[in-house]
């Protein structure tokens, strides 16, 4: 997917859903979810019978192994592929394309070049007919939210790394989902930077109050964040364990119950 595709997927989208009876005990719920990939030279299995929901306001990480389908599963939950069987809903209702109920953040920037910060946090609002002034008022909560209160201005080839990224979980928060995305969000930044943004993360994420759901393949990062981690296996994509990380926050990576969730994740992984 393009940088503008992924910014477009992630600020905005249709709002198909088919209204459905709701689901109190999960925002997101993945049930039997199947995905094939057919050809005339062969069909690949890429996930299999995936199982697992997220409740309100739970910050869930997925990881596995190469292969294991990770951003597949991904992909279908926001819309932007179909499954071959199975269900994903979100509140009840069956995710059948993208929709401002969920944000997406990729690990590609996917920030508009010719657009300053504050005009690419506001794409997501623009396509939903948000007026001025709400729309800059939102725009400036949300800067303020990420700390880039004083690069409204900017353009993204004069940010950071680690700055682009905030713009674009601005971007995403501006339109109010239900459901925030990240694919591999911090991938492409360095250690110490992803360390800050880590805590920034969860800053975020206890004062919106929002459902995460967050795909990593870097185990220590699962651990650091995440109420549960979703542990898939390959060939085909599968569901081994679901893993809750019972240490408070903020949790310290040379702590002993830390690091016997770290080995015990990745036995899984290799298994």
């Amino acid at each position: 997917m393009s940088d503008d595709a992924n910014a477009d997927a992630g600020a905005a989208g249709d709002t198909s859903a088919t209204a459905a009876d709701s689901d109190e005990a999960a925002t997101v719920s993945v049930d039997s979810l199947g995905k094939t990939y057919a050809s005339d030279r062969r069909t690949v299995e890429a996930l299999s019978d995936v199982e697992f929901a997220v409740e309100d306001g739970e910050f869930v990480c997925i990881v596995g192994p190469s292969g294991c389908g990770k951003t597949t599963l991904f992909r279908i939950i926001a819309g932007l592929e179909d499954a071959t069987s199975g269900a994903v809903t979100l509140d009840g209702s069956p995710v059948t394309g993208p929709g401002t109920d969920r944000g997406m953040v990729f690990q590609e920037y996917g920030l508009f070049p010719w657009r300053t910060v504050s005009e690419n946090v506001a794409f997501g609002l623009e396509e939903q007919g948000v007026e001025e002034p709400a729309r800059s008022e939102r725009v400036t909560e949300m800067l303020e939210l990420v700390g880039l209160d004083g690069f409204a201005d900017a353009y993204p080839k004069e940010l950071s790394g680690g700055m682009k990224q905030r713009v674009g979980i601005a971007r995403a928060l501006a339109v109010d989902p239900e459901l925030f995305l990240m694919d591999e969000p911090f991938g492409a930044v360095d250690a110490q930077t992803r360390d800050m943004l880590h805590g920034e993360l969860l800053d975020i994420w206890a004062e919106t109050d929002k459902t995460v759901l967050f795909v990593t393949h870097d185990v220590e990062e699962a651990v650091t964040l995440a109420d549960r981690v979703v542990v898939m296996a390959a060939n085909p994509g599968r569901v081994r364990e679901i893993v809750s990380v019972d240490i408070d926050r903020p949790r310290e990576r040379t702590e002993s119950e830390f690091a016997a969730y770290v080995e015990r994740i990745r036995g899984l992984i290799g298994e």
